[in-house]
């Protein structure tokens, strides 16, 4: 899969599924300071990546995690 595909269904399902601000979606925006992603949250987007993606997430394989752009790399690398 490619990358930007990869960042189009992200972007998609925090602006559904979270009510993440379209203008707030950037690659060097933090999940839990600028995007108001919470440790509850992650859950639901492992949930959610499993069934976009197909890929399982651990919750200390997020841990590393902390900008859009992050997480865009390891969905990306995960597939790849």
């Amino acid at each position: 899969m490619e990358k930007a595909e990869i960042i189009r269904i992200v972007n998609s399902f925090l602006i559904e599924e979270f009510e993440v601000e379209e203008e707030k979606i950037e690659p060097s925006a933090n999940l839990k300071n600028d995007l108001g992603i919470d440790s509850l949250d992650f859950v639901d987007i492992a949930v959610i990546i499993e069934k976009n993606f197909g890929s399982k997430i651990k919750g200390e394989e997020m841990v590393g995690i902390k900008t859009l752009d992050d997480f865009y790399n390891f969905i990306y690398q995960s597939l790849n």
